[in-house]
C-alpha cells in the first residue's frame, strides 16, 4: 500500500474511533501525525512541529478567551433574557426569538459549545410548557447556531477561513457568512411550517415566562447593590470590547487572535480574580481537536498526500461531481463525529476543487460547510444529544427515534441541496 494511502485511512480511522469512543481527535491526530511522520514516512520530529498550526492556534485562543469572559460574567445572559422578554406572550415567536438569539451569539463569536447548553435548557422547557414541538424548538435554535457560525468571528468561520487562506485559495469571509445565513434562515423557515409553527402563531398565552428560572446558577446573579453596580459596568465594558474587536479586525484588519487576547486581557485585569474560572470555561478540547487534527493534516501536506488526492480529483474529470461526493462524505462523516474536525480535513482535500478555475470557490467551500454542520441534529452530535439530555415530557425511546428519522433527512437532503444552491445554480452575488 502506498504511503498516501496510508495516511487517508488512518485519517478515516480516526474519525471512525473518534465517533465511536470519548476520545479526543485532537489528541489522535497529534501522535498520529509523530508516528506517521516519523516512522513510516521518515520526517524529523521538527518537521511535525512545523506541522502545527501556530496562527490558528492563537486565533482561537484569543476568541474562545474574550467570550468565555463574556460568558462568566453574564453579559451572554443579559442578551437572552432581553430576547426572551421580547416576545409578550405570542408563543409562536418563541422559536424564532430563540433562534435569533443562537444566531446573534454566535454570529458575534460565542461558540456551539457556549450557546447549546444555555440555550436549549431554556427552550425545551418553554416548549414543554406551552405545548410547542419539541423538534421545532430544538432544530431552530441548532439552525440558529449555524445561521451564524460561519460569521468571521465563530470558531467555525474562523477555522474554514483560516484554512482557505493557508492554502492560498481565493475566498471571502463575508460570503461564506451571508452564504450560510440565507441556507439556514430557508431550512428554518420550512421546519417551522412543518412542526406546527403557523399554528402556534395564532396562540397567545397570559402565562409569564419563567426567564430567571430558566436561567438560575448563571453567571448573572448579583448578591449586591455594590457587586450589582460593578457587574454591570464589566458587562458594558465586554460589550464595548466586543464591538472594538468586530471594528478593528473587519475595518483596520487587526490580527483577530491577538486583538482578542489584548481586549480579553484588558477585561481581565477588571475582574483578575475570575480569570482561573473563566479559562477553565474555554473550549480546550475542541481547540485541541482543530489543531491536532489540522498537525495531522500538515504531515500528510508534506508526505505529497495532497498531491496525490489532486491527482485522484482531477481523474474524475468533473469537479462538480467531485464537491457533490464531497459535500455528502461531509454530511454523513459530521453526523457522528465532529464538524469543526471534518472541517479542518476535508477543506485541505479538497483544494483541486477549490482551486479550479471552472468552480466558485466560495460556492464550494459554502457547500461544504453547509453540508458538513447541517446535519448536527443527529442524536450522535453534539446539538441532539443536548436536546435529547433536556426534552421533557415525552417517551424518550419514542422521541429518539423521531430525532433520528429528522436527521436522516437533513442527511439525505442538506448535502445535495446546498450544493445544488452554492455550486450549480450559484448565488447573484
Amino acid at each position: 500500500m502506498s504511503l498516501e494511502l496510508i495516511t487517508i485511512f488512518v485519517l478515516l480511522a480516526m474519525f471512525i474511533i473518534g465517533s465511536v469512543i470519548s476520545v479526543n481527535m485532537g489528541i489522535l491526530g497529534m501522535v498520529a501525525a509523530f508516528v506517521v511522520g516519523t516512522y513510516v514516512s521518515g520526517l524529523a520530529v521538527e518537521d511535525i512541529y512545523a506541522a502545527f498550526p501556530i496562527d490558528m492556534f492563537i486565533l482561537l485562543t484569543g476568541v474562545t478567551y474574550l467570550f468565555a469572559i463574556a460568558l462568566n460574567n453574564g453579559t451572554l445572559d443579559l442578551i437572552i433574557s432581553g430576547g426572551l422578554k421580547l416576545v409578550k406572550g405570542n408563543v409562536g415567536l418563541l422559536p424564532w426569538v430563540l433562534f435569533s438569539l443562537a444566531a446573534l451569539l454566535s454570529a458575534v463569536g460565542a461558540s456551539t459549545v457556549a450557546v447549546g447548553p444555555i440555550l436549549f435548557p431554556i427552550a425545551l422547557r418553554l416548549a414543554h410548557q406551552h405545548k410547542i414541538n419539541p423538534i421545532l424548538m430544538g432544530t431552530l435554535i441548532s439552525t440558529g447556531m449555524y445561521a451564524g457560525s460561519f460569521s468571521p468571528l465563530n470558531i467555525f468561520g474562523l477555522v474554514v477561513n483560516g484554512i482557505m487562506h493557508s492554502e492560498k485559495i481565493p475566498h471571502s469571509p463575508i460570503m461564506l457568512f451571508i452564504n450560510s445565513f440565507i441556507f439556514y434562515v430557508l431550512i428554518s423557515i420550512v421546519i417551522f411550517i412543518a412542526f406546527g409553527g403557523l399554528r402556534l402563531l395564532k396562540h397567545t398565552t397570559s402565562a409569564q415566562l419563567e426567564i430567571a428560572a430558566t436561567t438560575e446558577g448563571n453567571a448573572g446573579s448579583i448578591p449586591n447593590e455594590k457587586e450589582d453596580h460593578a457587574t454591570l459596568w464589566y458587562q458594558v465594558a465586554t460589550l464595548f470590547g466586543i464591538g472594538l474587536l468586530i471594528t478593528m479586525a473587519l475595518a483596520f484588519e487587526m490580527n483577530m487572535g491577538f486583538g482578542a487576547l489584548m481586549i480579553g486581557l484588558a477585561l481581565g485585569f477588571m475582574a483578575p480574580s475570575k480569570q482561573t474560572q473563566i479559562i477553565k470555561q474555554m473550549p480546550w478540547a475542541v481547540m485541541i481537536m482543530v489543531t491536532g487534527i489540522m498537525t495531522y493534516v500538515g504531515v500528510m501536506e508534506k508526505v505529497g498526500t495532497m498531491d496525490y488526492m489532486t491527482e485522484q480529483i482531477a481523474s474524475v474529470g468533473n469537479p462538480v461531481l467531485a464537491s457533490l461526493m464531497a459535500s455528502y462524505v461531509g454530511g454523513i462523516i459530521s453526523a457522528f463525529a465532529s464538524t469543526t474536525g471534518f472541517l479542518a480535513a476535508v477543506i485541505p482535500l479538497s483544494a483541486p476543487i477549490l482551486q479550479d478555475p471552472t468552480m466558485s470557490s466560495i460556492g464550494v467551500v459554502s457547500a461544504l460547510a453547509v453540508a458538513a454542520s447541517v446535519v448536527d441534529i443527529s442524536p450522535f452530535s453534539t446539538n441532539g444529544a443536548l436536546i435529547m439530555a433536556n426534552v421533557q415530557g415525552v417517551n424518550e425511546r419514542l422521541f429518539f427515534k423521531k430525532l433520528l428519522m429528522i436527521a436522516g433527512l437533513f442527511i439525505a437532503i442538506g448535502p445535495g441541496l446546498a450544493w445544488l444552491i452554492f455550486v450549480v445554480i450559484g448565488t447573484p452575488w
